[in-house]
């Protein structure tokens, strides 16, 4: 379930604290199933806005704060499969609590731009529409997680799924496969189509992309979407920093 970029762990909030009244930073996810490069794309973007001047916390899900970080060795070690989906929902529900609390809300409250590997859309998808967990459940765990905060823009990486295990098995290098990636064919298939539905259902966020191209293609693609949805060049951090 983790496309991984070099450092194994997210990176720290960069930037200086904004100033008391700036703007709220923007909220940017990238989902898709596995090996679409949501993980490269993600650190990509990060990069790109940063040598704007933009702050960015680059960051991931299972994870991306120390209680969930935990929580995440639970999850794609499998050790939670055993109790069901309905338990591994609860799991990602809280470790996504904790992320927020921790990592994700102080970032955009300080201007910062968080950018994301995977966030609630993968609940939806992996355990709601794929497991099967009745939609009740995963709205309610919403509702405690998240609240009200919603990404500004999600990004769905699709590739034909073969390409994508292909991609994810040589990620791996002869280790195994997480508790996600290990599941049959047709679970992944199920993935997409339902990545694909979410996408139809809220285009006003989401955008597909085909990352069956170039890496660079793809990165081309993302950047033309977030300048034309979200106009990096006005976020306020760049007029503060121009003006130190």
């Amino acid at each position: 379930m983790d496309d991984r970029v070099a450092a194994d762990q997210p990176t720290e909030p960069r930037g200086e604290p904004a100033q008391a009244g700036s703007a709220r930073g923007k909220f940017i996810t990238f989902e898709g199933g596995e090996g679409t490069g949501k993980s490269t794309q993600a650190a990509t973007l990060a990069r790109r806005l940063e040598s704007m001047g933009v702050g960015v916390l680059l960051t991931r899900e299972p994870g991306g704060s120390p209680g969930a970080e935990i929580i995440r060795h639970v999850l794609l070690s499998g050790a939670a499969k055993p109790f069901g989906p309905e338990a591994e929902a609860m799991l990602f529900a809280a470790a996504r609590e904790d992320h927020i609390k921790c990592a994700i809300e102080p970032a955009l409250e300080a201007s910062k731009w968080v950018v994301c590997d995977r966030f609630a859309d993968s609940t939806r998808v992996y355990q709601g529409a794929v497991g099967a967990v009745d939609p009740r459940l995963i709205k309610a765990l919403e509702r405690v997680s998240v609240g009200e905060l919603k990404p500004d823009l999600t990004f769905i990486l699709d590739v034909p799924v073969t390409t994508g295990l292909q991609r994810a098995a040589g990620r791996r290098r002869g280790s195994q496969p997480d508790r996600f990636e290990g599941e049959q064919l047709e679970f992944h298939e199920k993935l997409r189509r339902a990545y694909l539905a979410l996408a139809e259902a809220e285009p006003e966020r989401c955008v597909v992309i085909d990352a069956s191209m170039s890496k660079k293609e793809v990165a081309k693609r993302v950047w033309n979407a977030v300048n034309a949805r979200l106009d990096p060049a006005m976020s306020p951090m760049i007029y503060e920093n121009l003006a130190r």
